[in-house]
């Protein structure tokens, strides 16, 4: 008899959720820079704003998903409102997961998988953002969770609004 508490009545051990990065990928990226565009003058006081979106998918491939997040980082002067740059991005990766139950696979998707990809995209909006004339911008860490409940929180919005229509 075993003296080792994990384990269940049937004397197995339960399954420790396992996560790999099989691939990450750019599937968009776009750089505008304003100010070399339109030549503003003037004093510059920048003001960044990020948009982040999530997307998660299964693949045809048994435990295989792909999950998308989208960066929109807008960068304004203060003073005008004038754009100086914008950047978007679409950065993916390819992850096979075993071991996490049906009912925890969508956070797992939307929160720990983007929180794997996040540092690649961090040094990409840095790198462009320093390669198209600014100094690089070095993203401040996402709370992919709250992220994630906030999402909840506007789909269940969405899904009250659409109730009394349904029932006209």
């Amino acid at each position: 008899m075993s003296d080792t508490p994990n384990e269940n009545g049937n004397g197995a051990q339960p399954q420790q959720p396992v996560m790999r990065i099989l691939g990450q990928f750019i599937r968009d990226l776009s750089f505008e820079n304003i100010v070399a565009q339109k030549g503003l003058t003037g004093e510059l006081k920048p003001d960044v704003q990020v948009q982040v979106n999530l997307d998660a998918r299964k693949r045809n491939v048994e435990n295989q998903y792909e999950v998308i997040t989208r960066f929109k980082v807008e960068s304004k002067n203060k003073e005008a409102e004038a754009t100086l740059f914008l950047l978007e991005l679409e950065y993916g990766g390819i992850f096979y997961i075993e071991n996490v139950p049906d009912e925890q696979i969508h956070p797992f998707l939307l929160i720990e998988c983007p929180r794997m990809l996040f540092p690649y995209v961090r040094r990409i909006v840095s790198d462009v953002t320093r390669d198209g004339g600014f100094p690089p911008l070095n993203l401040d860490n996402v709370d992919f969770v709250a992220l994630y409940r906030q999402e909840l929180i506007r789909r269940a919005q969405a899904e009250q609004a659409q109730k009394p229509q349904a029932d006209a």
